[in-house]
């Protein structure tokens, strides 16, 4: 069961935004082990030279899970008091779910119902989508949809809120607003 000390934070952002610079200092600014839990999947040579450029930029002593589907099950192996765990990111993963509406629907449920639970720091960062026109395209809607819905439920299992816009952290929920 989570403890006192605490503290799930959801982080979100337009591309580019950064996001996963602010999860990255803010999981640096704790002084705990951090586990940083990568969902992107290596496709093409665009995708492996990002990730390779990510791998990169996370300090050496990180230890880093690729876990492009069972999020929750990842995030309850590894989550302890006084950890930080990343999670980089919620976009990815739900597009690595969303051709499979029984393992989409599975994992999202076993994420939110493990969430709470969880103990040490928690950072989630997910790429807002809804802020741009409505896309074409029945399953990039689909995307825009169960995005919006994941964020609004994980924003009211997380302690704070944290929007970024051109580098610079919005705090929408928390202590900081």
């Amino acid at each position: 069961m989570a403890g006192q000390g605490d503290l799930k934070s959801l982080i979100l952002g337009g591309a580019r935004s950064g996001k996963s610079r602010h999860a990255q200092t803010l999981a640096e600014a704790t002084a705990m082990p951090v586990h940083f839990i990568a969902t992107a999947t290596a496709q093409d040579a665009e995708m492996q030279t990002r990730i390779a450029r990510h791998r990169a930029e996370r300090p050496v002593h990180w230890h880093t899970h690729e876990e492009p589907r069972h999020l929750a099950a990842v995030l309850q192996t590894h989550a302890r008091a006084e950890h930080c765990l990343i999670v980089d990111c919620l976009s990815l993963w739900l597009s690595n779910l969303l051709v499979d509406e029984a393992c989409l629907q599975r994992e999202k449920d076993a994420l939110l119902k493990v969430l709470p639970t969880l103990p040490g720091r928690i950072i989630l960062v997910s790429n807002e989508t809804g802020l741009g026109v409505v896309p074409l395209g029945a399953l990039t809607r689909r995307f825009v949809d169960e995005s919006g819905w994941l964020h609004q439920t994980l924003a009211s299992h997380c302690d704070e809120v944290i929007m970024t816009v051109a580098g610079l952290p919005l705090h929408l929920k928390g202590s900081n607003t």
